[in-house]
């Protein structure tokens, strides 16, 4: 996913007005993906700076390598000890075992190119794989923020649904302890009724602190992934719905996995950089063929430097080098047979992935649709509970049975529209399409 520029200067803008921000799930995934959000999809992006670095190295052993001296030396020699000896028939002559001190002045320039180096182009080709694994990693991490940030967002909203429903179920519990009340004062009811509603109303104000303190904490957990500050007051604009999802067969569900998914497409990278990087220690076995030359002068003084010069060309032969070779190779086949029996796993973990979410979401479509006609039944249980209450034809037992039941029936609706977006969300990042998907 990417962020553009328009809504970066958006986010800037909210950040220098007061008061809560409004935020919305979309806005959410995009701030916990910009340049300075989330701590991971940063380090992706430095993962990815790093095997450029890295190819740049690979990259340097195919170019030339120039350098440059500039020596002004003042030396002795002890010639006897490099043995050099010289003795001739002449009365009153001795060879001098030790010279100087003499200077010598030396500028130079000097150059290596590696003509013919197989094992150096393989690592060459390899390390640019490994920055398109790095690419695909990131957007794998930026994939995987967007789907926990969601998953946060998500959250947030049920929290904050329970908490509006544990409002109600407390405005309720009020209302039907004054009922009671009323009903003790024209003697239609009993002590113990009015004592069994406030009972009720305590239940329905523990659960509602309950439920707020779950909403701080879904609060906290979506600012930290979002990279804000954790005191930042925030308001939800989006609130849990049952918005229809386009309908795909298993078939294309696969399809899309397979080829969308960025984890999927960092790892056949890591195999194909894993094939070169084998390919690149058989290599080494064959000749290599590098050229060499410098240029300078060099002499007793600047003023008495002359001219010299030396190129070439060299040919490396590997003969013998203790088994070592024989055992990197064995090493990087290893490695290759391991990353392609990562690529074959993951594969299967993608379609394992793409089953679960597909029946996760049928399974919470058919419960949201169970649990919006239980709601409906529910209140009209309790709107008839209440009617035969205030008629007398009925106990405060009964509507308190009603009020329990239509709590679950407020509470099971929210958790099956949390469940629902849930699966869009988990089936979104099964395709590596976690955007698209969003509620």
């Amino acid at each position: 996913m990417r962020v553009t520029f328009a809504t970066l200067i958006c986010c800037l803008l909210l950040e220098a007005q007061e008061g809560p921000r409004r935020l919305s799930l979309r806005s959410a995934v995009e701030m916990a993906l910009a340049p300075a959000g989330n701590a991971r999809v940063q380090l992706a992006r430095e993962a990815v700076k790093q095997a450029q670095a890295r190819s740049a190295q690979s990259r340097a052993a195919l170019l030339p390598d120039l350098s440059s001296t500039l020596a002004q030396q003042n030396l002795t020699r002890n010639l006897a000890a490099l043995g050099v000896r010289l003795d001739l028939p002449v009365p009153g002559f001795r060879f001098p075992e030790h010279v100087g001190p003499f200077n010598v002045f030396d500028a130079r320039a000097s150059v290596t190119q590696n003509i013919l180096d197989a094992g150096s182009i393989r690592r060459f080709q390899a390390s640019r794989l490994n920055v398109g694994q790095a690419r695909s990693e990131s957007e794998n991490a930026g994939d995987q923020v967007a789907s926990q940030v969601a998953r946060a967002y998500l959250a947030a909203q049920r929290a904050e649904a329970l908490v509006e429903t544990s409002k109600a179920s407390v405005v309720l519990a009020e209302a039907l302890e004054k009922l009671a009340e009323r009903q003790k004062e024209f003697g239609a009811g009993l002590a113990i009724e009015v004592t069994r509603a406030r009972v009720e109303l305590a239940n329905a104000r523990q659960q509602l602190i309950a439920i707020a303190n779950e909403r701080h904490r879904a609060r906290l957990q979506l600012l930290k992934l979002i990279g804000m500050k954790l005191d930042s007051e925030i308001v939800l604009t989006d609130t849990l719905s049952h918005a229809p999802v386009e309908a795909l067969t298993l078939k294309q569900a696969l399809d899309a996995a397979h080829g969308s998914r960025a984890d999927i497409k960092a790892q056949r990278l890591r195999a194909a950089a894993a094939e070169l990087q084998s390919s690149a220690v058989k290599l080494e076995r064959l000749p290599s063929l590098a050229g060499f030359a410098d240029y300078g002068s060099i002499g007793a003084g600047i003023n008495r430097a002359s001219p010299t010069r030396t190129y070439g060309i060299a040919l490396r032969v590997p003969v013998y080098d203790g088994g070592r070779r024989d055992a990197r190779r064995a090493e990087s086949l290893s490695q290759l047979r391991q990353e392609r029996i990562r690529a074959a796993d993951l594969e299967e973990q993608a379609a394992l992935e793409v089953r679960l979410a597909l029946d996760a979401l049928d399974s919470s479509d058919n419960e949201v649709k169970v649990s919006q006609e239980g709601v409906r039944l529910a209140e009209e249980e309790l709107a008839q509970a209440r009617r035969r209450y205030e008629g007398g034809v009925a106990n405060s037992l009964e509507v308190t049975g009603a009020q329990t039941r239509l709590e679950r029936a407020r509470g099971n609706r929210v958790n099956a529209l949390f469940a629902y977006n849930l699966a869009r969300i988990d089936l979104g990042s099964a395709m590596g399409a976690v955007s698209r998907y969003l509620p």
